[in-house]
């Protein structure tokens, strides 16, 4: 399949025709390209798109890969020729702050053709892989930018997948690195449960204890209660993502076949949807709040009259923010005031009364622009803006960012968030926000017709009898039992406060007082604890409160892993990497600080005997049980040419060796940023050999992990990653393999095992020679 999937890429489909009479025969009329700019809008939108990345990740890190991949990979390309043409060198998006955001128009074609290229598409791959870089159309890096999110906000994306933007919204969650739990967190949604697992594993890789994914359809999706000093409240979001579905055509240049399938007939279908999503969003924005509409269509039946109509009914409770201080260096249009509403045959409409009635289903009344002067002035619609496509070689793209004054009208006696509810009279409640049975609360419903099915979804859902909760277990819905394609999630259960297994855990690793235990949870509910997860306290207060009526996918990063060998040692769990940034202000016990040299000897290394190690580091494993560690490496300012972000790795310490525990993607990434040229020059033999230990760990994981939930994942995000013209080109979680029990460790100190290692030392030297 590889080849293929590479033709794919190889210059286009030369057999679609980039046409269409209809969408030219539109837009002309609509007037949405300046005077004198019509060709060069069409000629834009028949180049294929340049690729743009973002460096992903929390800012010391981002700083670093940004240093990495200017210093050494686009270093190579001044002044490099293929084919007799001259390479262009990649471009910062100038509107994208601190340089995090590239584009170049180096082609996969082109990629493949000299060797630094060739390095520099492998460094991209392998980044990818770890979530360090990601590949993001342009014109969607704006939506999060114009949230200005604060790391104490509560954040809803309704419509998430596949998680691009969710990413930023993380990113822009952990601003301050030495904070392990901001307050604030990401609430990520998405209607279609496969995708929800590529969100799953788009933020997977940023390891936040603040990000949850429901799946929901967005535009019914429930309002959360949370527990605010022991009042149930509803919980109102400070920022929320509105980045609808939409016809897409702003994406002609990536997605050729829309050149065909183009007619006005989808957007006059999404229109209604758009604007029941729309709504459900602004109702659960908190007053003062912010919310960012987004299209990549270039439509205003799908853009300004949705927009528009939202205005209308909000009756005042809404304005349009003005944003044309912000992101300076982006070009953009000015939304527009008037527009007309066109039939897949080309027939035009005006105004509502020109519809005739067989057609007043396709066509509806808010599609049309607002008629009154007056009331059109202070809509201020021409503060959304519009991305063209030849402007600045981006997609096409719209953007509105709404702030709320007041509640929404149809809200009726909406409490202020902050107001005392009445307090509870023995065991029954008799505010208005817990009537019924609890579970959603009667002023929160808008009262529109066009609302009538989100209305359906919500009695059904609230028709489900509250069973009677265990303390501490958040359950699937109980409502029909959602099989999600063989799978059904298993439920987050809370650790009890008195939970003997985290006694020795918290002795072995000295964990400070201000642990927040109560946040860890594990997604078992009878059996052995195999993996403890982790969430923020306030992620866990919407768990604990929303069980019976949120689905949730997943949440949490995982912290411990039991190893069964364990024990003898003290403690049956061992350090995950993916929460050891979390955890690791927490510790206070077995922290080796290792130097860099000690790094590079753990990253090539299998399993290294302590005597390759600096004389520091051997006299401080000395003194130490065996069993998990952590290993720290701390930046010298002094030596400004070495790796200036901290590292924090998980490790095993045996009898006579020392190992690093972390996925394989990682362990590249990391030596990359030091310098080590992992370049995969890898001899065949060597190949073999490892496959072969490979698949005997892939069998330990799966035994030992009981199918962890990263499995099921995997095939599925494999798939749709090449579906989507995915952002990875290899497995993404073929790193789960590195995870390996300390079945194949030196616990079985005997003779054999010995001989064994030597002949492992005798590999290593060749892996760690692998640098040019």
């Amino acid at each position: 399949g590889g080849s293929a999937f590479l033709q794919g890429w190889a210059g286009g489909y030369p057999e679609i025709v980039k046409e269409n009479e209809l969408f030219e025969r539109y837009y002309q009329e609509l007037g949405i390209v300046p005077a004198g700019e019509w060709d060069a809008f069409m000629a834009a939108l028949r180049e294929p798109l340049p690729a743009t990345l973002r460096i992903t990740g929390y800012r010391s890190h981002a700083k670093e890969i940004l240093h990495c991949l200017k210093e050494t990979y686009f270093r190579e390309l001044q002044d490099l020729e293929v084919d007799g043409q001259k390479v262009e060198m990649p471009q910062s998006l100038s509107w994208y702050p601190e340089e995090l955001a590239w584009h170049t128009n180096l082609s996969r074609k082109i990629l493949r053709k000299s060797p630094q290229l060739e390095k520099l598409h492998q460094f991209l791959v392998s980044e990818t892989e770890c979530g360090n870089i990601s590949r993001q159309e342009a014109v969607s890096m704006i939506p999060p930018l114009l949230l200005n999110v604060s790391p104490h906000h509560k954040i809803l994306d309704m419509c998430a997948a596949p998680g691009s933007k969710t990413v930023q919204l993380i990113e822009m969650l952990h601003a301050d690195m030495n904070v392990p739990f901001p307050k604030g967190f990401v609430i990520a949604n998405d209607v279609d449960n496969k995708r929800c697992y590529l969100l799953v594993h788009q933020a997977k890789r940023l390891n936040s204890p603040c990000i949850m994914v429901v799946n929901h359809d967005a535009s019914s999706i429930p309002n959360l209660q949370i527990d605010v000093d022991g009042r149930k409240e509803i919980l109102f979001y400070d920022r929320i993502l509105c980045d609808v579905p939409c016809s897409g055509d702003g994406t002609m240049r990536k997605n050729i076949d829309v050149w065909k399938k183009w007619t006005t007939q989808n957007s006059l279908q999404l229109h209604g949807l758009q604007l029941r999503i729309a709504t459900r969003g602004v109702e659960q924005l908190v007053e003062g709040g912010r919310m960012v509409y987004s299209t990549c269509s270039l439509n205003p039946i799908e853009n300004e009259a949705v927009i528009a109509s939202l205005l209308e009914k909000s009756q005042g409770a809404l304005e349009l923010a003005d944003v044309s201080s912000e992101l300076p260096g982006l070009k953009r249009m000015p939304g527009i005031t008037k527009w007309k509403v066109m039939l897949k045959d080309g027939q035009w409409f005006e105004e509502w009364k020109d519809v005739p009635s067989n057609r007043q289903t396709q066509i509806r009344p808010t599609m049309f622009p607002v008629k009154d002067e007056e009331k059109l002035k202070t809509m201020n619609l021409e503060r959304c803006l519009r991305i063209l496509p030849h402007h600045q070689n981006t997609g096409g793209f719209f953007v509105a960012v709404l702030i709320k004054k007041s509640p929404m009208p149809w809200n009726k006696r909406q409490p202020k968030v902050h107001q005392k509810l009445p307090e509870r009279t023995g065991n029954t409640e008799v505010t208005a926000a817990n009537s019924g049975n609890g579970s959603d609360c009667i002023f929160e419903e808008p009262t529109l017709a066009e609302n009538e099915e989100s209305k359906k979804m919500q009695e059904l859902q609230n028709s489900d009898t509250e069973q009677s909760k265990k303390e501490g277990v958040c359950g699937p819905p109980p409502s029909k039992k959602m099989k999600l394609f063989g799978f059904k999630e298993d439920p987050f259960v809370f650790l009890p406060e008195d939970d003997p297994l985290f006694l020795p855990i918290q002795k072995f690793y000295a964990l400070d007082p201000s642990f927040p235990k109560m946040n860890l949870l594990t997604r078992t509910q009878e059996g052995k604890k195999r993996q403890l997860y982790m969430v923020s306290k306030e992620l866990r207060n919407v768990l604990l409160n929303n069980s019976e009526k949120m689905k949730v996918i997943n949440t949490g990063i995982k912290v411990w892993s039991r190893n069964s060998d364990g024990e003898q040692f003290g403690c049956a769990f061992r350090l995950a990497q993916e929460g050891i940034y979390t955890l690791y202000p927490f510790i206070h016990a077995r922290i080796i600080n290792v130097c860099i040299e000690d790094v590079k000897i753990l990253l090539t290394q299998e399993n290294p005997f302590l005597s390759k190690f600096s004389s520091e580091t051997q006299k401080k494993v000395k003194d130490m049980a065996m069993g998990s560690i952590v290993l720290k490496y701390d930046p010298d300012p002094e030596k400004p040419h070495e790796l200036q972000c901290p590292i924090v790795l998980c490790g095993w310490q045996g009898k006579t060796s020392l190992r690093a525990f972390v996925p394989k993607n990682e362990r590249l990434h990391y030596l990359r940023m030091m310098g080590v040229e992992v370049f995969k020059a890898k001899r065949k033999e060597e190949e073999s050999e490892n496959k072969t230990k490979e698949e005997i760990q892939q069998r330990l994981v799966q035994t030992e992990e009981g199918m962890d939930v990263e499995d099921k994942e995997h095939d599925l995000v494999t798939k749709m990653e090449a579906e989507i013209g995915g952002e990875s080109s290899q497995s993404p979680v073929e790193s789960s393999a590195m995870e390996v029990e300390n079945k194949i460790e030196d616990l079985d100190q005997s003779s054999k095992n010995a001989n064994s290692h030597v002949s492992q030392e005798g590999k290593d030297t060749d892996a760690s020679n692998v640098k040019d």
